[in-house]
């Protein structure tokens, strides 16, 4: 789509995904201030948004050592935009290994290991390519995703880690993922102080192994404020908060939705219902229904592949033609389903911003010339 000045929301194809920049900006100042002061610092995570643009508003807004990844791919479109990057996550095939190595000539990249054959699988890329790959052994803190055990179990890798030409172990992982959409205040305080402290003293069993144990990363939107002040964590992982979806700002978190789906309604079949073009296609439902973004007693009641079903007060003037926008339940989903976002002020589209991390461009055939 071309933009022209007079470019309106109203002008969008929908569906279609929209960014209130001022709210975002907002939002990364935030968590940015919130971590200037003290010595953990924030690296945002690339995979809820996927979009270089919005990471360059984090790396500028300051307080950053670095980006986390999800995957491979994510990596490859953020090496152009920092040059310390970690991949939270497995990476044990050789193929993607091999694309770990090579990103390595160009970036100081960490991976999280949690076996012995992803610390093979790793170094063996390495040595192919000469380069040294840093490595953080997940701890599982109480997830039950991946990770290995806190403890003798992780020291036993850590020590596997340092052992291996080609890799370099910097230090430990544990995401407290189970804990981030606790709603009570108190509970999810108290439990992420138990997983944090499973995380610290397993980073000091590393060192006093002899192993260097420098990084010691955790952390997500729920929990930053919590994860963030506990002695011994180094970096937190947030990545939500810059976007924010319904179900984090049901957990009480001080930041503000930056992010909406825009649908047109395409049947008023009732006085109480109206219909979107905006359904399952366009957000995810894993967290809940979407909200309607200022309609009061208005309340999507069923999301299908195409549609949005949406119950209204009976008093509502929305006709056919007429846009609805909509705040999604999940952020990092949701974007996965787009390629662009629109970027707003007030009701002026005055950006397109490419979600260039989206999807599998792994499989993306490239036309022939």
């Amino acid at each position: 789509m071309q933009l022209m000045r007079s470019t309106k929301i109203h002008d969008v194809p929908t569906p279609a995904l929209l960014v209130d920049v001022a709210a975002l900006d907002r939002n990364i100042a935030r968590m940015a201030a919130f971590f200037a002061a003290g010595p953990c610092r924030l690296r945002p995570h690339f995979k809820a948004h996927k979009t270089p643009e919005i990471a360059r508003r984090q790396l500028a807004a300051g307080s950053c050592v670095g980006i986390t990844c999800a995957t491979v791919a994510e990596a490859e479109v953020a090496a152009a935009l920092c040059d310390d990057l970690l991949i939270a996550n497995e990476v044990v095939s050789a193929d993607k290994c091999l694309r770990v190595a090579a990103l390595a000539r160009e970036v100081a990249i960490t991976v999280a290991v949690d076996s012995i054959a992803g610390i093979d699988a790793l170094a063996a890329a390495a040595r192919t390519h000469g380069v040294t790959i840093g490595i953080l052994v997940d701890v599982n803190v109480g997830q039950g995703r991946c990770g290995v055990e806190p403890g003798d179990e992780a020291v036993a890798l850590a020590t596997r880690v340092a052992a291996t030409p080609s890799l370099t172990m910097r230090g430990v992982m544990g995401y407290e993922g189970h804990l981030q959409p606790l709603r009570d205040r108190a509970e999810r305080e108290a439990r992420t102080r138990v997983a944090m402290r499973e995380l610290v003293e397993t980073a000091r069993e590393i060192r006093a192994a002899g192993i260097p144990c420098e990084v010691v990363s955790s952390g997500g939107t729920g929990t930053y404020d919590i994860s963030g002040r506990v002695d011994g964590v180094t970096e937190i992982q947030a990545g939500s908060y810059a976007l924010m979806d319904t179900d984090y700002a049901s957990v009480g978190v001080p930041f503000e939705p930056a992010f909406f789906v825009v649908g047109t309604i395409v049947s008023r079949p009732s006085p109480e219902r109206c219909v979107a073009d905006c359904g399952h296609k366009s957000m995810t439902k894993d967290h809940g229904y979407p909200s309607v973004k200022g309609m009061d007693g208005a309340t999507v009641t069923a999301l299908n592949d195409e549609h949005a079903v949406i119950a209204v007060p009976a008093s509502c003037t929305l006709s056919i033609g007429d846009r609805v926008q909509l705040l999604p339940s999940h952020t990092d989903p949701t974007v996965n389903l787009h390629d662009v976002f629109y970027v707003i002020e007030g009701d002026r589209v005055v950006d397109v911003w490419p979600i260039s991390a989206r999807g599998y461009h792994e499989h993306r055939i490239t036309p022939s010339s």
